[in-house]
């Protein structure tokens, strides 16, 4: 029996089923006591007491990761699982995909694992109702978790994280000041880090008195943001009329894609069109010219979350917040 079950036989999600184990007030008195009643015939114990009755540690970390095709999230989970390996702990990956109740449901799993501590992998774990996020904190009342690449005051939470924002308004702000007039944005996400990486962009052009052109602003949803669908929405907006010498985006497939679409219309990178992507991917050597990207130190921020794994097991003091800053790489897509 697990939380999932109870949510079956009660009838409500699984998130409602955290909010009544996490007494939260948040729910109405006859659907806490149709789920109790559904916990207390079923005998069903939440894991994370049975921890502590004085379990002995497995060695193993959980990862949870919302999709793993994402080259940022794929490289990420290489690095971490070869640096926990090295350290003599196993990894066990639970995919959740983006729905709160699948996310539930994979930190349910991995205290049913008994794992040692949790690693959130993405800003998309913070849930913009804050009632949403009970699920990490009644979790992180008993095992560690470390959140990457977001910020979320909890104790017990761990968070590190590039400076998306100081990022994203240098990249910018290097494209205006070698002489592009038009940038036009390409994003993704609307999460904790996609929303520092816009404000990023709205901050260079506001400190070099350019004003906001919402045309400029183009959002893919996640179905949506392969090289061809770019590609494609760039060759409309040229139809269109719309003008713009620069391209800036969330990550690195988004920025493949506009070059794609420079291809399509004869034009010179960079002489008539710069680029710039995030995430510095390998990505970036594999296109012609190779691509000028953010270097969000990914490598040193996971690093970085295994030492604060360990340093937690051990019983040190941590940092709970600790922030690296990135480093633009040019290379021949931009103007020097």
């Amino acid at each position: 029996m697990n939380i999932y079950d109870i949510s079956k036989r009660a009838g409500v999600s699984i998130a409602t089923v955290s909010r009544v184990l996490n007494n939260s007030p948040h729910v109405s008195p006859a659907t806490r006591e149709k789920v109790m009643a559904v916990i207390d015939d079923s005998g069903y114990v939440p894991n994370a007491f049975a921890r502590g009755l004085g379990l002995n540690t497995m060695k193993t970390i959980g990862l949870l990761c919302p999709d793993a095709s994402d080259p940022y999230l794929a490289q990420a989970l290489a690095y971490l699982e070869n640096a926990f390996r090295s350290r003599n702990y196993d990894c066990l990956l639970s995919c959740t995909g983006k729905s709160l109740d699948a996310r539930i449901a994979g930190v349910e799993l991995l205290k049913t694992r008994h794992v040692d501590g949790m690693v959130l992998m993405g800003s998309s774990f913070i849930e913009n109702d804050d009632r949403d996020n009970d699920y990490m904190r009644q979790a992180a009342k008993h095992i560690p978790l470390i959140l990457l690449n977001g910020s979320f005051p909890c104790e017990h939470v761990y968070c590190v994280l590039c400076d998306d924002q100081r990022a994203t308004m240098e990249a910018a702000q290097h494209l205006l000041d070698t002489g592009c007039k038009r940038i036009l944005y390409l994003y993704h996400s609307n999460n904790y880090s996609g929303k520092k990486k816009l404000a990023g962009y709205r901050a260079a052009l506001e400190s070099r008195g350019v004003e906001l052109d919402e045309e400029l602003l183009c959002y893919f949803e996640d179905d949506k943001r392969n090289v061809q669908t770019v590609r494609d929405h760039l060759l409309e907006l040229d139809k269109q009329g719309v003008k713009f010498d620069a391209v800036l985006a969330s990550e690195d497939s988004l920025a493949i894609g506009a070059m794609k679409y420079a291809r399509a219309t004869g034009k010179n990178i960079p002489g008539e069109l710069s680029v710039v992507g995030f995430n510095n991917s390998a990505y970036c050597l594999f296109t012609e010219p190779e691509l000028t990207s953010v270097d969000n130190k990914l490598k040193a921020i996971c690093d970085h979350i295994v030492e604060t794994m360990m340093g937690v097991l051990d019983g040190k003091e941590m940092p709970q917040k600790t922030v690296f800053t990135a480093e633009m790489v040019l290379r021949d897509s931009t103007r020097r």
